[in-house]
């Protein structure tokens, strides 16, 4: 017999869940583990709004069990720590990304590359080892091993970092990766939203001749004056994507929206890169000329290892790379759902659950 959610585990908990197709969130008493060894439990403080919270929460991926407390960009302070845990003590700042298992044998894990393991477990809406399933940071508080607990740094704000604990790893990590965080080389940003505008803050610290693309001239000044970008182009202007053409040594596609690449290629360098980080819900369409005429890659990045995580979030306190955000109260969650669908926001929602998630 399936347990209820304030039934699977000792301890209980208080968040926001969805509990149908709507999406629409409501208070919700469910249950955590009790403190393992290896485990830290933390009151969340802070839990960023990732575009993925609002495809899951409506089930538009066809993998969603109800019902599911969102939130992969938590920020918190420890309250408790098993008796084995090393890196952690009561009263640390702590975050907690995308991932909180993976199966550590295999050959990604191995890697320091549990975001890429077979068997990896979300932070929010997948099944635990033990059967029961996660639930994220639209809660009170989380408990989570301690391999998986992130090291906040003293200097990094914990409401304007929270959405680098997606949005950050999930630009850095393919910058890393695909040789584009080197000074002077010349990286296009596709899409001025939550994930585009820290891409262009990620490259512009390594030191990257940055040029934004948008459907739109609507974002310009915000991407020249306030990001910091070198070049702006309007990708539905044919003449503007004619004088980038053959310009670029990467392209960090953010949108998850459906649209065409071929323009996005015919401004690559040879050699040059597509990276896709957004994800649309329809197949793209490609052409084999596109590629072979200058021996150009399409490619794709998720997140990253929680190694490359913890670098990623002490790279963006040297360098003081934070999130743009609007700070909310949960209870505002659904009309910031719906903000988001309209892009009405600039550029992401953080949720401060501390001082708004009262339990009952």
């Amino acid at each position: 017999m399936v347990k209820s959610p304030e039934a699977e585990h000792p301890i209980n908990a208080y968040g926001y869940a969805a509990r149908d197709t709507s999406g629409t969130l409501s208070p919700l008493t469910f249950s955590r583990r009790a403190t393992g060894d290896k485990d830290v439990r933390f009151k969340v403080l802070y839990c960023g709004i990732c575009h993925s919270d609002l495809h899951f929460v409506k089930n538009e991926w066809g993998m969603t069990v109800y019902p599911v407390v969102p939130g992969h960009e938590i920020v918190g302070t420890v309250t408790e720590v098993g008796s084995k845990v090393e890196k952690f003590k009561v009263g640390d700042k702590v975050g907690v990304g995308c991932l909180v298992g993976s199966c550590s044998s295999c050959e990604s894990c191995a890697n320091d590359l549990e975001n890429y393991c077979r068997k990896q477990i979300l932070t929010y809406g997948s099944p635990c080892f033990d059967g029961t399933r996660t639930y994220g940071g639209y809660s009170d508080h989380m408990v989570a091993d301690e391999h998986f607990v992130l090291r906040w740094p003293e200097n990094l704000p914990l409401d304007t970092g929270a959405p680098l604990l997606c949005a950050g790893i999930t630009t850095y990590s393919p910058l890393r990766y695909f040789g584009l965080d080197k000074p002077g080389v010349k990286v296009g940003v596709v899409g001025l939203g939550g994930l585009g505008h820290v891409a262009v803050k990620m490259a512009k610290a390594f030191g990257a001749e940055v040029t934004v693309f948008s459907t739109t001239p609507n974002k310009k000044q915000e991407a020249l004056e306030g990001l910091k970008a070198d070049h702006f182009i309007v990708s539905q202007d044919p003449e503007q994507m004619q004088s980038a053409a053959s310009t670029l040594d990467g392209i960090i596609d953010t949108v998850s929206a459906t649209h065409p690449i071929a323009p996005l290629l015919s401004v690559l360098k040879p050699h040059g890169k597509l990276v896709l980080v957004g994800i649309p819900e329809k197949p793209l369409e490609l052409a084999a000329f596109s590629l072979i005429m200058g021996r150009k890659i399409v490619t794709g990045s998720a997140i990253g290892g929680l190694k490359e995580t913890q670098e990623m979030l002490d790279f963006a306190a040297k360098h003081g790379v934070t999130a743009d955000i609007e700070v909310i109260p949960i209870d505002y969650v659904n009309t910031a759902m719906d903000r988001i669908l309209k892009s009405d926001v600039r550029y992401r929602f953080v949720i401060d659950v501390a001082n708004s998630l009262k339990a009952p």
